[in-house]
Order: C-alpha cells, then structure tokens, then sequence
C-alpha cells in the first residue's frame, strides 16, 4: 500500500511541488447530487461503468473549480441547480447510451 501511495504522489510530483491535493471542487458536489439523482431512478442499476460514466459526464458539462489546500473560497459560481441538473442529463445519457454493449 505505502508503495502505491508513493508512486501516485510522485506521479503528481514536478520537481520538489506535490500537485496530489489540488482538486475540482464540484467532485463531492457532483458525487452528493448523484446520490439523490440515482435514488430517484429505483428501476435504474448501474454498474460500475454506469457510475464512473455519469461522474466524468457530469464533471465535464460543469466549469471546472479547482482549488488547493488551505483554500478559501468566498462563492460558489456553480449552483447547486446547475449541479443536479449536469447529473441528471448525465443519467439519462447513460441510461439511454451506455458506453458498452448492454450483454457485457
């Protein structure tokens, strides 16, 4: 394990500078609103494709908002509407074409 973590920290690493923990802020953003979007779809199962699916989808119709440690961020420009919004189309993308052949 402590050899993965050293690995993927020196993946992020230029030169002495570990860019690990910058982050898109509307990742838990998108994650919390895909909670609450798939509990209203109970006839939808998505497999793990489905979900990773949806996240990039969701993740990539959104600007992104990235942010580093020790951040202070003073608004958030992305409401939460555009947020559920994204997920839901996302869902229904998927839903309606997933990104594999519905026997795999």
């Amino acid at each position: 394990m402590e050899k993965k973590v050293a690995d993927l920290l020196e993946l992020y690493a230029v030169g002495k500078t570990n860019l690990f923990f910058i982050h898109n802020k509307n990742e838990k953003r998108v994650i919390e609103a895909m909670r609450h979007a798939l509990a209203e779809h109970p006839d939808f199962a998505p497999n793990d494709i489905d979900i990773q699916d949806i996240y990039a989808l969701s993740l990539n119709s959104l600007p992104p908002r990235y942010v580093q440690q020790g951040t202070i961020v003073l608004r958030e420009p992305v409401r939460p509407d555009v947020i559920n919004d994204a997920v839901r189309e996302a869902i229904e993308t998927v839903r309606t074409r997933p990104n594999y052949t519905p026997d795999e």
